[in-house]
């Protein structure tokens, strides 16, 4: 397995490695989750299905279906970053690796898309907005370092609020797109890429200008990196 979970960045060491009971439960409970949503019974069902003890579920999950909703975009992260490592002819260029790195997380979720509608759908509840900025701060944050962006500048954050936005948006048509061709929601994200690429020409001659923009994202994303750590 990869080591970047094990990685410390300027907000502190938010990626700790996954419990390998918890992580064999939430993979478990992908099947289920389709009928009972992102639940205890779900989680419950996992653990059976895993060898895991249903008594064990409160233990691993103290914060129930959203402690599985985190762990399950993390070892997606994880499973993301491997297969695009393991890759024989990685992209050289920045804005292209992310292309590679978003087309493999949404390929990889396929086959269980309707675990990540509902997902997104607990997580689009008011009371869970810190949650999903969490979990979608790591992922963009892991985005940027697999393809090699470790920088610690000003344009940290706008960086990731930057491609926050853009997988945001493909994330969602992913999950609309009924038409089973990928090459729609390449393009898609194709359109929007062109954000990400101009990133680094832009920052040079309007750093004032960004610099709002850098503290509008560094709040927003700063509170999820620091609660993530907790």
């Amino acid at each position: 397995m990869t080591d970047f979970n094990k990685k410390s960045n300027k907000d502190g060491d938010m990626y700790n490695t996954p419990d390998p009971d918890a992580a064999a439960v939430v993979e478990a409970a992908l099947i289920h989750i389709p009928f009972d949503g992102w639940s205890d019974a779900a989680l419950k069902a996992g653990a059976a299905d895993a060898g895991v003890s249903p008594d064990d579920v409160a233990r691993l999950f103290p914060g129930g279906a959203l402690d599985a909703i985190l762990l399950h975009s993390q070892l997606a992260d994880i499973s993301m970053v491997e297969a695009f490592e393991a890759m024989a002819d990685r992209p050289d260029r920045v804005h292209l690796m992310i292309r590679e790195l978003i087309l493999i997380r949404l390929d990889q979720a396929a086959l269980h898309k309707e675990a990540v509608r509902r997902a997104l759908a607990m997580l689009a509840l008011p009371a869970n907005a810190l949650v999903s900025a969490r979990a979608l701060y790591a992922t963009v944050d892991t985005m940027w370092r697999a393809a090699g962006q470790q920088d610690t500048d000003f344009s940290f954050y706008t960086k990731r609020a930057t491609l926050a936005a853009v997988y945001s948006s493909t994330l969602l048509a992913w999950l609309a797109d009924t038409s089973g061709d990928p090459a729609n929601i390449e393009s898609f994200l194709d359109r929007r890429l062109g954000d990400v690429a101009k990133i680094p020409k832009a920052i040079a001659p309007m750093r004032g200008i960004m610099e709002g923009g850098r503290r509008f994202a560094e709040g927003v994303f700063g509170a999820a990196s620091r609660r993530a750590r907790r």
